[in-house]
């Protein structure tokens, strides 16, 4: 019963985003203008038109194309693998150290971070290109364990983390879930909650 409810949610899913696609490229082929100065305005509550690095045309023109429907259709779905609530316990998906060894979630739950600047890597096809780009933030010495999702992305999942989330958790339970990037992405609000606990 489950199964068939998931695939009816996902059908939905697909009818809804394929709609606002079409729409949002009728849209932007004629009002090519306007829809600039909506999509820039959409970056405003991400910040990430503030990147000098990462302008308007890097990654305006790829809304609604079909690599963007694909995208939000993953991203979508997998959101109803969801099982990670605020005030609730939080799922302890199995993780990777840089030496291979597979271990629970919580035992790395000790510090906080936040991200300052994004770096682009393509899909990881090996737990070994998944360990290649977790070197970048090695790179930046973090104040905190760096660990791996398993190639079977039970973290991602169960946390809804695509393409990008914030949480954070104590004593095993959820006590703030961020919004999903790159719109709702805050990590300010994470960093206040962070502060008014030291």
């Amino acid at each position: 019963m489950l199964s068939i409810r998931v695939f009816l949610q996902k059908i939905l899913i697909l009818l809804h985003v394929t709609m606002c696609v079409a729409v949002g490229k009728m849209l932007l082929i004629l009002f090519p203008k306007a829809m600039k100065r909506y999509i820039l305005k959409q970056g405003e509550k991400s910040r990430m038109n503030e990147n000098p690095k990462f302008s308007y045309e890097n990654w305006g023109p790829t809304f609604f194309s079909f690599n963007y429907l694909l995208f939000v259709l993953k991203v979508k779905w997998k959101r109803l693998e969801d099982e990670a609530y605020e005030g609730h316990p939080a799922p302890n998906t199995p993780v990777v150290t840089f030496n291979g060894e597979v271990r629970p979630l919580f035992d790395f739950m000790q510090d906080g971070w936040a991200f300052r600047n994004n770096v682009v890597i393509k899909n990881h096809r090996s737990l070994e290109d998944r360990r290649t780009a977790a070197q970048f933030l090695q790179k930046k010495n973090p104040l905190c364990p760096v660990v791996l999702d398993t190639m079977e992305n039970l973290s991602s999942s169960k946390y809804a983390a695509l393409p990008e989330r914030l949480y954070l958790l104590q004593g095993g339970k959820v006590i703030y879930k961020g919004g999903v990037g790159p719109w709702n992405y805050h990590p300010q609000e994470i960093r206040a909650i962070l502060e008014k606990m030291m």
